[in-house]
């Protein structure tokens, strides 16, 4: 049998217990389906003194994870330190430089730093996985990366952060407000004391910078994703959605577009009888359409402890089971010198219905302007309704479902309808989007 895989774990917090955890605990099945022990030899957190429910003191104990990059005796550096930069950009470096083997869960990092850290692997000759990084316990990655090989993808679509998802489900099963929901994902641990991150869809954009890369083999390109969160999303939009048949996720889509490839992230209204609608909670899904295969679907626990160290400790397995001197799959699928560099394709390739709520005064005549405003857009209404009663102000809710059309049909629409004096609040404006699977 061969040498044990000596491991060295960068963060304790939630996801390093539960891997050391299942790493004790399954210690004879690992054994057995890798061909060799793996095995914790040292750990890196910030409190030595901090119990986390699993015995430290056989580890070689190390404050800054850097030194244990530069000298612990270790076969894999893991890092599940979080953050695009400081210690855990310094020590997964550090760790490449060495010629020690990395797997890390952090999205930020690979979003800012991917194509440069897939570089110094395929420099080394040592394996970069990162299964954990995008949708929890989904293994997208590997199929991504090597199950699709062969494959060209068109389009890739997903809910890739549970703490939206969860607060969009609780509105929708109980008619709660953003706010309320929002609060209630808080005291469960679902949601950050500052919830920006993930309710303003940089999260997801992170995720789904790092897919794109995979899906269609060109440069991580974060900062090109047009990005919209869920904090305009209103009870009233949910219940409006749902008599029309729809319900609200937050999604983001990558797809081939004339002169590149789009990228973007924001609330999208989807069937209720699609399989994407029916993934509820911090639930995460994942869906490829590709040309050999044609649509594929993947759904599972997004977060957590144990869907995250259940990832985390797959790319370890994959990396006890290599041989030296056998050629492993590039990090981002292709070799970083013949990734294509990421171009932007102009925001316009969402050619689809559009669901528009506006709050309007009540005189004569508003109806039929705004229809006229978007007969002059070429824009056909499959329904245009009056919902509820006016409020207490006299302004009445109108909504409107439209046909096919463009991005920047609607946009020059509902600016031109926003001008005439008569809306009592801010426009909405939703995608409808047919989704895959």
């Amino acid at each position: 049998m061969a040498d044990a895989l000596k491991i060295g774990i960068a963060g304790l917090g939630t996801v390093g217990a539960s891997l050391v955890r299942v790493i004790k605990e399954r210690e004879n099945l690992l054994t057995v389906s890798c061909g060799r022990p793996i095995q914790v030899v040292a750990v890196s957190a910030r409190d030595r003194t901090r119990d986390r429910g699993i015995d430290i003191s056989t580890f070689e104990w190390f404050d800054d994870p850097v030194s244990m990059a530069e000298s612990a005796d270790i076969d894999v550096f893991v890092e599940l330190i979080g953050g695009e930069g400081g210690a855990a950009h310094a020590s997964v470096v550090k760790a490449l430089s060495r010629g020690l083997h990395v797997v890390t869960a952090n999205k930020a990092l690979l979003a800012k730093h991917g194509i440069a850290l897939a570089a110094q692997a395929e420099e080394k000759s040592v394996i970069l996985n990162f299964e954990a990084a995008v949708a929890g316990g989904i293994p997208v990655i590997k199929v991504l990366r090597e199950s699709l090989t062969g494959n060209t993808v068109n389009r890739v679509q997903g809910i890739m952060n549970g703490t939206c998802n969860y607060i969009l489900t609780k509105m929708e099963d109980e008619g709660l407000g953003f706010e309320e929901c929002l609060a209630e994902a808080q005291r469960l641990g679902y949601a950050e004391a500052d919830p920006t991150f993930d309710i303003e869809g940089n999260d997801t954009a992170h995720k789904l910078a790092i897919l794109t890369s995979l899906a269609f083999g060109c440069e991580i390109s974060s900062d090109d994703i047009y990005m919209e969160g869920i904090t305009n999303i209103t009870i009233e939009d949910i219940e409006a959605a749902r008599e029309l048949g729809y319900a609200i996720k937050l999604l983001g889509m990558a797809q081939r577009a004339e002169g590149g490839i789009e990228q973007r992230v924001h609330p999208t209204l989807v069937p209720l009888d699609s399989e994407i609608a029916q993934v509820e909670g911090v639930t995460n899904a994942v869906a490829i359409e590709s040309d050999i295969l044609g649509e594929l679907l993947m759904a599972g626990p997004g977060a957590g402890g144990k869907a995250t160290a259940s990832a985390v400790l797959g790319d370890i397995a994959d990396i006890a089971k290599s041989r030296p001197g056998l050629q492993t799959a590039p990090p981002l699928g292709r070799p970083v010198k013949v990734l294509e560099p990421y171009r932007r394709a102009r925001m316009r390739a969402h050619e689809g219905g559009y669901f528009i709520r506006l709050s309007v005064e009540d005189r004569a005549g508003v109806f039929a302007n705004i229809a006229t405003r978007m007969a002059e857009h070429e824009i056909s209404l499959e329904s245009i309704m009056q919902r509820g009663k006016p409020d207490k102000n006299g302004a009445q809710t109108i909504i409107l479902v439209t046909h096919e059309t463009t991005e920047e049909s609607v946009r020059n629409a509902v600016s031109l309808i926003s001008a005439e004096g008569y809306l009592a609040s801010k426009p909405q404006v939703i995608r409808i989007e047919r989704p895959i699977g």
